[in-house]
């Protein structure tokens, strides 16, 4: 029988950053445009974001110490909760931000503009967004979309990982060959609303749809290269050279799943397989309490050699390839730190000037690395919040 070893502590060697990665970094505007700690905030009542945790990724010392500047909260659950007890639970998300930032206001603020963003970064504090990670979330109504905008809440993705009543997702059968004419209709608002259009999990048909109705900008919150791990949701190379052309930015997703093909593609052992399925039964409807379990049962098998080891500079290709077919104007960073499972090396938010430091000994410019960092976010958030603007004046 296979024994996985238990790791209590998933620190792997220490990476020498060097000072200029470190001065840069801290410089820059570092955003980060996909995180699922708000299952922690919501459901794990021994987690406080104002302490140093001994697991996930996401507290407020981690990310001091990673110059993680800005933060965009997912507000999530799975694709197949539907009308009022979605918008019931999202509703609930999104006071749990609120609170966070109301418990931590020496830290914390919450944000909603390029404005807030950059006046945080003054402050020295760290400014919390808003994403909403599904469509299904607005019960195929438009008023309940601005009531959502109105919280604060600043992209919302059209689908997650199943197709919503008016759009296909990446994780699901065709059912709409793209946006319905309703599909539509949510991009047109979104627009107005100045909330980003987020094209993470849709399916291709859907992207193209949404890219030839939107008047601003999209984001890729948390998508990688297909080119390099072939996961349905990353982006093709076609998708990356469109989604440059509309002004957009693909923010590079950290998934070992989405960024290694090896580890995506590779057989998991059934005692593997049976550790998984203890955590999901022991869990339950528990979600920050699977992911974190689940992402130690995969670094322990990463250790142990029984699946493909996946390190943090595989991001950093992922990065590179993107800038190669995009342009450097183009790319972003969407960690999905405490929702996915980690590479080693990338455990936690404090480990980011890793990134910095990788890109300067690639041969990138000071300038396009704080562009990676967060100016292409913060670029086309001022490009949505001006078109939302010259709309309204019509």
């Amino acid at each position: 029988m296979l024994m996985l070893p238990a790791i209590a502590s998933m620190q792997t060697a220490d990476v020498a950053v060097s000072a200029r990665a470190r001065q840069l970094h801290d410089r820059a505007i570092v955003i980060d445009t996909h995180d699922d700690t708000t299952q922690r905030l919501l459901d794990d009542k021994s987690f406080d974001i104002g302490a140093r945790n001994a697991d996930g990724s996401i507290d407020i010392p981690r990310m001091r110490e990673g110059g993680l500047d800005a933060l965009f909260f997912s507000i999530w659950m799975p694709g197949d909760v539907t009308g009022p007890a979605a918008i019931k639970q999202a509703l609930q998300q999104i006071d749990s931000v609120r609170e966070a930032v109301r418990l931590h206001p020496r830290d914390l603020v919450l944000a909603t503009s390029v404005a807030d963003i950059r006046r945080a970064a003054a402050d020295r504090k760290i400014a919390a967004l808003m994403g909403l990670e599904g469509g299904h979330m607005i019960d195929e109504d438009l008023g309940v979309l601005r009531m959502y905008a109105a919280l604060g809440v600043r992209y919302m993705t059209l689908t997650h990982s199943l197709n919503t009543t008016w759009a296909d997702s990446s994780g699901d059968t065709p059912a709409h060959n793209g946006l319905t004419a309703f599909g539509k209709d949510v991009v047109r608002e979104l627009n107005r609303l100045g909330v980003m259009v987020d094209i993470s999990h849709v399916a291709d048909k859907t992207f193209f749809d949404a890219l030839e109705v939107t008047r601003a900008p999209v984001i890729a919150s948390h998508s990688s290269a297909r080119a390099i791990a072939n996961a349905p949701r990353n982006m093709t190379d076609d998708m990356l050279r469109a989604l440059a052309k509309n002004g957009g930015v693909v923010m590079i997703n950290y998934n070992a799943g989405f960024i290694s093909e090896p580890f995506r593609v590779a057989p998991r052992p059934a005692e593997f397989t049976a550790r998984v399925d203890a955590i999901h039964k022991r869990c339950g409807t528990d979600e920050a309490c699977s992911i974190l379990d689940e992402q130690r049962a995969n670094w322990d098998a990463m250790r142990a050699g029984v699946l493909p080891m996946v390190t943090w500079e595989t991001i950093v290709a992922h990065i590179d390839h993107a800038v190669k077919i995009a342009g450097v104007d183009h790319v972003g960073l969407g960690s999905d730190f405490d929702g996915a499972v980690m590479p080693l090396g990338m455990e936690d938010a404090s480990k980011l000037p890793r990134i910095t430091d990788a890109l300067l000994k690639k041969g990138y410019s000071e300038r396009d690395v704080e562009k990676i960092l967060g100016g292409n976010l913060l670029r086309v958030m001022e490009q949505v919040e001006r078109a939302a603007r010259e709309g309204s004046s019509r």
